[in-house]
């Protein structure tokens, strides 16, 4: 059962996906927050230079939104890998170092946080199994989303089972790229050329989502689905690195996502 949702002082505008219906979830925006300056909104990224309590703050606001309690908002330290934790509770601060959580416990909701990369939700409803991926490219590329299906079947899932949804992520005509870049991928698979279009002069645009759906199709999950919401292009909504270096500033606000039972 679906607990209700608890009203915030300031209202919050997460996203959330049809596929996942009868999961609470959401893919908060950064609407709603108490940061100010660059962080303007509901900045959850404690390795920002926010200011730590506002930061906190804007966790509290996340987890009541979610029906738990702020310790039962889980994040873990992200690294950019495909390290996936199973959780029974939550692990402490700081978390373990890993870009994937799975757990199989009520009232545990789990969260990573991005500003351009991929988050993505997973949940096998009648396993009663959820999970939450942090995948830019290099996790991707690395297998975190395989990783984290793996982790999910361990604790009771089936992937044919499981819905996954990706939420705002870099789109691919913001995803500029050098000719180094995609050589990383053409080495290690030449099919992933059809996820490269031709920029301007020895650029490329590269398709993140796209190439995420690919995994997860390719992994038998099933379902997989992208929001469709590009951080790069709506500066009103999200976060954004690319942006934020674009534009110089020293630093940038984390968007969070998160699921639970």
């Amino acid at each position: 059962m679906v607990p209700p949702m608890v009203p915030v002082t300031m209202r919050l505008d997460p996203l959330t996906s049809d596929a996942l219906a009868g999961v609470r979830h959401g893919f908060f925006s950064r609407r709603g927050g108490a940061s100010t300056g660059i962080f303007h909104g509901l900045n959850c990224g404690g390795g920002s230079s926010d200011l730590a309590a506002t930061v906190a703050l804007n966790r509290e606001r996340v987890a009541q939104s979610l029906g738990v309690a702020h310790d039962h908002l889980v994040t873990v330290h992200q690294i950019h890998s495909a390290r996936v934790v199973l959780l029974e509770a939550p692990p402490g601060t700081p978390g373990p170092k890993a870009d994937g959580l799975v757990t199989a416990t009520a009232g545990l909701a789990l969260a990573v946080l991005t500003a351009d990369c991929m988050p993505v939700l997973f949940a096998d409803r009648r396993a009663g199994v959820i999970g939450a991926a942090h995948a830019g490219w290099r996790g991707a590329r690395d297998g975190v989303l395989e990783r984290t299906i793996k982790v999910m079947e361990r604790a009771g899932a089936a992937r044919s089972r499981i819905t996954a949804v990706i939420g705002p992520s870099i789109s691919q005509r913001a995803y500029e790229v050098g000719p180094e870049f995609i050589r990383r991928f053409l080495d290690a698979d030449a099919d992933t050329a059809r996820f490269f279009t031709q920029g301007t002069g020895d650029r490329y645009l590269f398709d993140l989502p796209g190439y995420g759906l690919m995994r997860l199709r390719t992994a038998g999950v099933g379902r997989a689905e992208w929001t469709r919401h590009c951080t790069c292009s709506d500066p009103a909504r999200f976060y954004s690195c690319r942006r934020a270096h674009h534009q110089g500033h020293a630093d940038y606000g984390r968007l969070i996502s998160a699921i639970r039972l």
